[in-house]
């Protein structure tokens, strides 16, 4: 095969240290699109971000030549330190240290991204840890 091709879509969550509701309406738009900007740089085609005060869902093609830890790794830590630097909230804020990432086939990729654009309505009957563990489920990770 003469050519090499690489489509791998990532539903990537993560939460805020402690859960913590750091992420208000005022700036949250202004994070996600740092975090957007530095998905570009990382070479990663964003399609969504969304979530709630206390974790986001990002859906995004991964560049093949990073390894999801090493995008989230940058992400979670520039995010962490633009919103530090701009004084963004009133204690000094920090992403917790875990995440999921979970792969999408092409054919999942509206449902998904419908879901994570959905999130607040979402989140009106079902928490964060509810919601993290039917993930975990649906992905066959162990508790």
């Amino acid at each position: 095969m003469p050519h090499s091709y690489n489509k791998i879509w990532i539903h990537a969550i993560w939460s805020t240290k402690d859960r913590r509701p750091f992420i208000i309406k005022p700036i949250e738009t202004q994070i996600y699109d740092f975090i957007n900007k530095e998905f570009k740089e990382m070479g990663c085609q964003e399609k969504i971000i969304n979530g709630m005060p206390d974790h986001i869902h990002c859906l995004f093609l991964l560049n093949p030549q990073k390894s999801i830890a090493e995008v989230i790794k940058q992400i979670k830590g520039s995010s962490s330190h633009y919103i530090n630097s701009n004084n963004l909230t009133y204690e000094k804020f920090a992403w917790q240290t875990g995440y999921g990432a979970f792969s999408v086939s092409e054919s999942a990729v509206e449902k998904v991204f419908r879901y994570i654009l959905n999130q607040k309505e979402h989140h009106r009957t079902k928490t964060f840890q509810k919601e993290y563990e039917e993930f975990l489920k649906l992905y066959r990770f162990e508790n």
